[in-house]
């Protein structure tokens, strides 16, 4: 029954989140008082996912680094600076929503990336080899790059961010590729399939949430808002498109290689962003970030669509030369 289940969230993916938004501003009232679940279901999420690692995949990341290091370029170099760079174009009379945008590109890439790249037959173990590592040196990424990039537009809680992202993400990764090492690998077949669809149903539960606790800003239907929106588009857009550009045209790397990186450069740890701009910075701040949550998952299924359609006319042509 739960392996159905998940089949069957699955395949609503690109509209979970959005759903979750619109449950969040129409039930505010009952759901702002369960903020502080937050943290612990998104733990229980990074729990679930990472039962699929383990320390022998750690070690694989480091003895064969090149894709890693590319997508890491992306993800915390090229992207948060070129969000940073449309911020204060756009909006460089308003701090919150400029330190908002770097926060939507300076988080880690997506767990939910390898449910896409699963779909579109991409390289599943380099995309758990990236998730993975991102994941552990999340706190430190996020936390210093927020602070060179935007610190000196707002007041950042540095070691409580710090301390909450290894509470939210370090932690349960760690005991996940524990367990999944202790049992050599059974739980990823007994344990993994089981949690599955209610990791799917507590990234709705968490959207909902976080969009509850920001519900005025969002309710408030107006041009800035829509501009942000807008922005968030372009912006996730231009990940997947700068990942496909790199993998594609300067590394022509293999059809699974490319359906990895296109996915881990455009997705975004969505959820943890929302955390933490929720928990450490004033409410404006998490609008992009929720703005983000409304298209990630629609963008990510066209973008696959796109992939599979480029490669199947790909391949035509090679069998017609």
């Amino acid at each position: 029954m739960l392996i159905q289940m998940n089949k069957v969230l699955e395949k609503v993916m690109p509209v979970i989140t959005p759903t979750g938004v619109v449950i969040g501003v129409l039930l505010t009232a009952w759901l702002l008082p369960l903020t502080f679940l937050v943290p612990w279901i998104f733990a229980f999420m990074t729990f679930s996912g990472s039962l699929n690692s383990n320390f022998f995949d750690l070690k694989r990341v480091l003895l064969h680094p090149k894709p890693i290091l590319v997508c890491f370029f992306i993800l915390h170099v090229i992207m948060p600076l070129i969000a940073l760079g449309i911020g204060k174009i756009f909006f460089y009379d308003d701090p919150h929503t400029i330190t908002g945008l770097v926060i939507a590109f300076v988080i880690p890439t997506g767990i939910i990336s390898l449910i896409w790249v699963n779909i579109y037959k991409g390289n599943v173990p380099l995309t758990l080899s990236i998730i993975l590592l991102n994941t552990i040196l999340s706190p430190l990424i996020v936390t210093y790059s927020l602070k060179l990039l935007v610190g000196s537009n707002v007041n950042i809680n540095q070691w409580g961010m710090l301390n909450g992202l290894f509470w939210m993400i370090v932690a349960p990764s760690l005991l996940g590729m524990l367990l999944n090492q202790l049992s050599k690998g059974k739980v990823k077949v007994s344990l993994s399939p089981k949690l599955a669809p209610f990791t799917k149903i507590g990234l709705g539960i968490v959207v909902a949430i976080n969009s509850a606790a920001v519900a005025p800003h969002l309710a408030d239907v107006s041009w800035k808002l829509a501009g942000i929106i807008a922005t968030i588009i372009m912006l996730c857009s231009t990940g997947y498109v700068i990942g496909w550009l790199v993998i594609k045209i300067i590394f022509r790397w293999e059809y699974e290689d490319l359906v990895a990186l296109t996915f881990n450069t455009g997705m975004r740890n969505i959820s943890a962003g929302a955390v933490i701009a929720i928990t450490f910075f004033p409410a404006p701040v998490a609008i992009p970030v929720i703005s983000a949550m409304l298209i990630q998952q629609l963008l990510a299924s066209f973008n696959g669509h796109m992939l599979q359609r480029l490669s199947k006319k790909e391949a035509a042509q090679k069998e017609a030369v």
